[in-house]
């Protein structure tokens, strides 16, 4: 009688080439939080850092024309700081004008101000609100707090000073790194990862030379509409009007609500309406018609990843996260996703356009 052979265990288990899937994206998940709790506790050196290489990576193409010209790489170097430094010098005047501009207009409306608070808890009050929750409300307009909010402005203005000089110092070092990896012609270990340096390079770019062109439109528009319906101060509400136009989807709500409230105070409920309404039409037409065109191939984010990356990276490195979300998430993505070709879900999911090609 012939015996049959029974396969022993070894045999008959499937082979496993490592982890199981749920088990690697718990253990990506749990790395991911390490990561980023670290970056929360850095983020007074990383946030700089990061404001520093945006700087750099939309200045930095200056360099190739001046070295197709002749220049010596140190003296095109120079000019990347250069233009870096001027765009960093742009952006801190605005920032310094309209504080000052802000700070000196609250003492001549206090009275004005004063009288809108009492409108507004009597109106909440009339329309069944408890005083509790009526004056709760009407506190957002009172001269004490937006006293105090000025206050705030100013020091986080001049405490900005410090994060400004490591910003400075991280534009030359990092203007002078990226000389050296223009002439080795090679930035990361392969091609293909070059080409996604290069995707995310020049993405960065376009965006943030199309969000300010338009923002510096729509600035001009809404400064000009509030001068001529009389808002005071319209340069500080264009000032940021422009800046809040790097804050994708909620920006526009930001640069907004102060000076419709400013409007309600010296006009009126009518005023008010006429903001409100004048921002909703060069705002709405310029920035979700027009804009999204320029720039979705740079950024090709999802409309719900891109209102969860502003919210998430002001978590994690502060203020100027709402501003550098972006590019923050994009390289992410770069990082993560793009080189692995088991992300393409993962990237169609995040609205990557380059996923659909793969």
């Amino acid at each position: 009688m012939t015996e049959v052979s029974t396969p022993s265990a070894t045999q008959t288990a499937p082979a496993t080439g490592g982890l199981a899937y749920g088990t690697r994206v718990l253990i990506t998940l749990a790395a991911a939080a390490v990561v980023f709790a670290g970056v929360w506790f850095a983020r007074d050196i990383l946030a700089p850092a990061a404001v520093a290489a945006v700087v750099v990576i939309i200045a930095h193409p200056v360099r190739r024309p001046l070295e197709r010209r002749g220049w010596p790489s140190w003296l095109a170097t120079t000019a990347v700081i250069v233009v870096a430094y001027l765009i960093l010098a742009i952006l801190g005047t605005l920032l310094v004008v309209a504080s000052a501009q802000f700070i000196g207009m609250l003492p001549d409306y206090a009275d004005e101000l004063a009288a809108t608070v009492q409108a507004v808890y009597d109106w909440l009050t009339s329309l069944g609100m408890t005083s509790e929750a009526a004056a709760s409300a009407a506190e957002s307009i009172d001269p004490k707090t937006l006293l105090a909010f000025a206050a705030g402005v100013a020091d986080a203005v001049l405490g900005a000073a410090t994060a400004f000089f490591f910003v400075l110092a991280y534009v030359i070092f990092m203007a002078a790194d990226a000389s050296g990896l223009s002439r080795s012609g090679r930035v990361f270990a392969s091609a293909a990862a070059d080409v996604i340096g290069a995707r995310y390079f020049s993405g960065v770019r376009r965006y943030y030379v199309v969000n300010a062109s338009f923002g510096l439109v729509v600035a001009v528009l809404d400064g000009l509409f509030l001068w001529w319906i009389g808002v005071p101060i319209p340069i500080v509400w264009a000032i940021l009007a422009f800046v809040t136009n790097f804050i994708p989807n909620i920006g526009f709500v930001i640069g907004l609500i102060p000076p419709a409230v400013l409007a309600l105070v010296v006009g009126g409920w009518p005023l008010a309406l006429a903001v409100v309404l004048a921002y909703c039409v060069i705002n709405v037409v310029l920035q979700v018609l027009v804009q999204p065109k320029f720039v979705s191939d740079a950024v090709g984010l999802s409309l719900t990843l891109t209102f969860f990356s502003v919210v998430f990276w002001t978590l994690v490195i502060g203020p100027i996260g709402a501003i550098l979300c972006i590019p923050l998430t994009l390289l992410v993505r770069a990082l993560l996703l793009e080189p692995d070709r088991g992300a393409v879900p993962l990237r169609r999911l995040s609205g990557d356009p380059q996923a659909e090609r793969t």
